[in-house]
């Protein structure tokens, strides 16, 4: 008996706890009880958003969704915009220029010409990258200074850059269409004016260089007609004929490093 009493007391004691914490706690009522008639019905409220301001526009404060939407509407336009202010508009024109001069058809690709176009690019506007980081976002990433001594810091040197390249004509052009007089100086010229003027003027140089470029192979086309107009050969392509020719000359010449040598010499 006392081997059965022993364990019967000790589990006793331990569910004591747990049978007076069920006795305390009052019984949940029937799922299928009736409300009473007085009691208001619980309308689901939702929780309050906290109101977040993180950043501001001058003086106005810009809630965090505004925020999320002026960064995405940025995400979008800054690759296009950074392509347009760069030297990729005058090298991937001068490349496509180049390819239709060969008359190679497809090759080289569309891909391999904007990687080319893209890694050249790089390395003419490298100084440009470094000397706007080291003015204006590093200073702003430290604390340094405020966004709008940053901005006007970092894209300081791309202006600069820009109006190297810029054609009087079409700038005074553009800041006629702005409704704007001579400028005093570089540093008057409203920065929407610098690009538009930097985007037709590389658009006019990268034909004249592809202009250029289209002559000895032009030469070569006619060379080659008139020497199967002369021999007969009326139903023979001269352009099939031409094309080797072509490409012989430009292999011999190392056109490829020639090309890409007078492309970004000419942003110097």
């Amino acid at each position: 008996m006392r081997r059965l009493l022993l364990p019967l007391l000790f589990l006793l004691c331990l569910c004591a706890p747990s049978l007076a914490l069920a006795q305390a706690q009052p019984a949940d009522p029937p799922a299928n009880a009736a409300a009473p008639a007085n009691a208001p019905a619980a309308s689901p409220t939702l929780p309050a958003l906290p109101s977040v301001t993180v950043g501001q526009i001058g003086d106005n404060k810009v809630s965090l969704p505004l925020q999320t939407l002026l960064l995405m509407t940025a995400i979008t336009l800054i690759p296009s915009a950074l392509l347009a202010m760069t030297a990729f508009t005058r090298i991937v024109i001068v490349l496509a220029l180049l390819r239709q001069a060969l008359g190679t058809g497809q090759t080289p690709s569309n891909q391999v010409l904007v990687g080319l176009g893209l890694f050249l690019t790089m390395l003419v506007m490298l100084p440009v990258g470094e000397k706007a980081w080291a003015q204006g976002m590093a200073p702003y990433l430290n604390g340094q200074i405020d966004f709008s001594t940053a901005w006007t810091l970092t894209t300081g040197p791309l202006r600069d850059f820009m109006l190297a390249q810029v054609r009087e004509t079409d700038l005074m052009t553009f800041a006629g269409l702005a409704g704007h007089g001579a400028y005093a100086g570089p540093a008057d010229v409203p920065f929407p004016i610098v690009v538009a003027s930097f985007i037709t003027s590389e658009l006019k140089t990268a034909f004249e260089i592809g202009f250029l470029i289209f002559i000895p192979f032009v030469i070569i086309d006619l060379v080659v007609a008139s020497v199967l107009m002369s021999m007969g050969m009326m139903m023979l392509s001269p352009m099939l004929v031409s094309a080797p020719f072509k490409i012989l000359l430009f292999v011999l010449v190392d056109g490829w490093v020639l090309i890409v040598g007078s492309l970004a010499a000419s942003f110097n």
